[in-house]
């Protein structure tokens, strides 16, 4: 239930400031993939917070790390225990803006380039990003894809020297969420 509580009340916050439409879901997914010479890692959250509000451009995501699914459990154990430490580091967040947002016309179906900038916090770690990506809107919806990379040292996660060669020093990460209106 704690992992709710920075949503509802960024929402909550949002309403009473008077923004007009917001977009939520709680179901995103994101999914990250590593390829080195050895090894091919990825994972799945489908269990994605995610709050847009309109027009403003504000945009908040929050997924828990063990939310993380791997097809072998020897890797979510490693990735759980050794390399992000999800007891002491249990979420990863980021707090943006959509800096494009009058460009995006929500009352209208279509799909719209996206740019994105904000705090991506992972590992206890923050950086300040700009991506790009697109989001789309279609029956009351908005379903916002993104695509980029992050490096490890830049989130301070080390690698082992005995498994350094089986992962990549940079892994991509593929961002799905549609979101639908708060308030119908």
């Amino acid at each position: 239930m704690k992992k709710y509580w920075i949503v509802i009340l960024l929402i909550a916050g949002f309403k009473l400031c008077g923004y007009t439409q917001t977009y939520v879901t709680k179901n995103g997914m994101v999914r990250f993939y590593s390829e080195a010479s050895l090894e091919k890692i990825q994972a799945v959250s489908r269990q994605v917070n995610t709050a847009l509000m309109n027009p403003t451009g504000d945009i908040v995501f929050k997924v828990l790390i063990k939310s993380f699914n791997f097809e072998k459990a020897m890797m979510q154990e490693h990735f759980n225990e050794n390399y992000l430490e999800s007891d002491k580091y249990p979420e990863a967040t980021f707090v943006g803006k959509i800096t494009n947002i009058k460009d995006i016309n929500f009352t209208k179906e279509g799909s719209y380039p996206a740019t994105v900038e904000g705090k991506l916090t992972i590992h206890g770690q923050t950086q300040v990003i700009k991506q790009t990506g697109t989001l789309e809107i279609k029956n009351d919806a908005v379903t916002a894809n993104a695509k980029f990379n992050i490096l490890l040292a830049d989130y301070k996660i080390s690698i082992p020297n005995t498994v350094v060669n089986n992962i990549s020093k940079s892994i991509e990460i593929t961002v799905e969420v549609t979101m639908t209106k708060l308030n119908k």
